[in-house]
């Protein structure tokens, strides 16, 4: 089980032997330091680059390219290393960008022997920084654990190895860029087969890379996420993730469209304003997963036209993974495609503004004809420019419309909308699908274009549907009883595809509602039967929930790290878990905060998620103490609204929620299925 980090949070190690992935949308520098207790670093001989690539325990790249792999064991690491931390640097003097945020976001994940990813991270929010501290190991109580840290440093690997107190910290840096400046214009071998000798006569040991498509987000949305993704900004995570093979630009087997994403397009062609040239958005994630599927059974394309789109076109080893990777591959191609736009439209209003202000300073130009004219004319080639942008934007806009019109009607019932005619021939399912849709995504630009928000399974946040007073995008105000109730029903949706897309008896569902305040938006919930008890009220009923749970997650974690996940008592309900808390913080004291907080945290890893209908504001009371959870969890609207962003050009995408549609019956005879079948498991 994959865990997606965000910035702050750890995960624990499964093993000693790891390798630590890389992948960036640009030529890098990888290195590592060793660190004490305190994270200084003593000395030169301390710090692994490609000058000196192998301490005890540790194994760099050699020279710099897009794409790493870093070799680590933990158990060879002197005693006195207490912190293990992967740096990432920008070279110097070469040709590429010379900041961070001129790049898609760096993605670093650590994987085990067998290729199984562990924990993964997207380091978004960087902008002039040419150097960062991605992730670190670190030793807690004789166990490793990794942290997503995202550290930048504008001042490059000198301000950055200072910052760990490296006294050569000056001389380090020179020496690295040195040790690569020579490396910069040698193509990257493909890494090598696990066991076999690379060009410099080392042995790598680790196993080759599984496939993986993209994890959310995204919020990305998230969202990577996903969003992408992928993620998901979902991570919608998305992490992802949201991220499928191929060339940029291109999802894995699908083929680039005229002007597209990936295609011969002209919008955003403009450089940069530090020269670097066009921002290339691909994310780094999307360029390692499965072998391409066969060939999709779609007639030709007709020459000079688009392809056709096909459901399933992008790599992966089903069906529903190939729909899983195309989803998010339509998502980055939307985002690339109108930042192409509106940059270009920005360098167009930028010209003009250059333009006039040249017109305007010679004082003969600011009556008469002559004057109009040349503003005539700086007009004209705006206008142009922007029409040959929206012209570009809107084949590329018809095109990925077109492949979601097929994608669509494809996605399996945990990735399609509730108006799906898949809901209708619904039966309790035998595997858990890979993904869950959250909602749907789309940009002001293209409103006619939703993009659905897929989150990796199990979930690895919660989820936190916000209740809080909320302003419309079109600037109406909700009325903050209508949020409320609206809120709820959103929470009651996504329990309910939660149940409705695991196995009957995998999946069970706690409701705390200490003011008694959801008993009508609970209903369905309560009336089929699918809750494990009737909600929780008062302050002794959140109370009794959240110490079964919590002992529930002290209990696995202790079989987890005994290595005995079998020795657990008997009864123990070992299937999935979801807490659904309605109207918080009414009904919780101190010690109940607490253990909500130990859940969010700790929970999602065994098994435990947390579900929160809550306004943030009415909890201000407890100060900064629940900050960490908010952080912690997916903010998800009941209402339309533009807060997730993805995790490559940070574009405001508006989400809305997966409501069932006004007088539909799908979600009762969904639920009515799932009591029937885990009242059969119970016999």
């Amino acid at each position: 089980m994959t865990a997606e980090l965000t910035r702050g949070q750890n995960h624990p190690l499964p093993g000693a032997r790891l390798e630590i992935r890389v992948s960036a949308g640009t030529t890098i520098v990888a290195g590592a330091t060793l660190g004490d207790e305190n994270g200084e670093v003593h000395g030169v001989e301390w710090v692994a680059h490609p000058g000196t690539p192998t301490l005890p325990g540790l194994e760099v790249s050699r020279q710099a390219a897009a794409e790493h792999r870093l070799a680590v064991d933990l158990e060879a690491v002197p005693d006195v290393v207490h912190r293990v931390s992967v740096l990432l640097a920008l070279p110097v003097g070469g040709a590429g960008p010379a900041r961070f945020g001129a790049v898609a976001a760096p993605f670093v994940a650590v994987t085990g022997l067998d290729g199984g990813e562990v924990a993964s991270y997207t380091i978004t929010g960087l902008e002039a920084e040419s150097a960062v501290v991605a992730l670190e190991l670190y030793r807690r109580q004789g166990a490793w654990k990794v942290r997503a840290v995202g550290q930048g440093y504008a001042g490059g690997l000198a301000e950055l190895l200072t910052d760990q107190n490296l006294p050569q910290a000056h001389q380090l840096a020179g020496s690295i860029q040195e040790a690569v400046a020579g490396g910069l214009a040698r193509s990257v071998p493909a890494p090598p087969a696990p066991g076999a000798r690379t060009a410099d006569g080392d042995r790598s040991w680790t196993a080759a890379a599984p496939a993986h498509g993209p994890d959310h987000g995204a919020a990305a949305p998230h969202g990577t996420t996903g969003p992408v993704p992928p993620a998901s900004p979902y991570d919608p995570q998305g992490g992802s993730d949201p991220h499928t093979p191929g060339a940029p630009g291109q999802h894995g087997a699908r083929q680039p469209y005229p002007g597209g994403p990936g295609g011969s397009g002209t919008a955003g062609q403009p450089s940069e304003p530090d020269g670097s040239g066009p921002i290339d958005y691909s994310h780094p994630r999307r360029r390692n997963a499965a072998p391409p599927p066969p060939p999709p059974s779609a007639p030709p394309p007709t020459p000079g036209q688009p392809t056709r789109p096909v459901a399933g076109d992008a790599t992966g080893w089903s069906m529903e993974e190939r729909l899983y990777n195309q989803v998010w591959g339509m998502f980055e191609d939307l985002a690339r495609t109108t930042a192409a736009y509106r940059s270009a439209v920005d360098f167009a209003d930028s010209r003009m503004e250059k333009e006039l202000d040249q017109v305007l300073s010679d004082p003969r130009n600011r009556i008469g004809g002559q004057g109009d004219a040349a503003r005539g004319a700086a007009r004209a080639r705006h206008a142009q420019l922007v029409s040959q942008a929206q012209e570009v934007l809107d084949r590329d806009v018809a095109q990925l419309a077109a492949e979601a019109e097929v994608v669509e009607p494809a996605l399996p019932a945990a990735c399609a909308s509730w108006d799906s005619p898949v809901w209708h021939t619904y039966r309790v399912p035998m595997e858990i699908p890979m993904a869950l849709r959250l909602g749907d995504l789309h940009l002001p630009e293209s409103p006619r274009i939703s993009i659905p928000l897929l989150a990796r399974l199990p979930l690895e946040r919660g989820l936190w549907i916000d209740s809080g007073r909320s302003t419309s995008l079109d600037g109406s105000f909700t009325d903050s009883h209508e949020v409320r109730r609206l809120g709820l029903e959103t929470a009651v949706a996504h329990a309910a595809r939660l149940l409705a897309v695991h196995p009957a008896g995998e999946f069970t569902v706690h409701v705390i509602d200490p003011a008694g305040s959801g008993t009508r938006g609970l209903a369905p919930l309560v009336h089929s039967g699918v809750l494990a008890a009737p909600p929780a009220l008062g302050a002794a009923g959140a109370a009794d929930v959240l110490t079964r749970l919590t002992q529930r997650v002290d209990l696995v974690q202790m079989a987890l790290r005994g290595g005995a996940p079998d020795a657990l008592p008997p009864g123990l309900d070992t299937s999935q878990q979801l807490l659904v808390v309605n109207d918080f913080p009414h009904g919780f004291d101190d010690r109940a905060v607490n253990q909500l907080r130990y859940l969010a945290d700790e929970g999602p890893a065994v098994g435990v998620h947390l579900m929160m209908v809550a306004d943030r504001e009415e909890s201000a009371g407890y100060g900064p103490l629940l900050d960490p959870l908010w952080r912690s969890l997916l903010r998800l609207t009941p209402v339309a609204d533009d807060h997730l962003a993805d995790p490559w050009v940070g574009h405001a995408w508006t989400y809305e929620p997966p409501l069932v549609p006004p007088g539909s019956q799908v979600l009762q005879q969904v639920l009515a299925q799932v009591a029937e079948a885990r009242r059969s498991c119970q016999r």
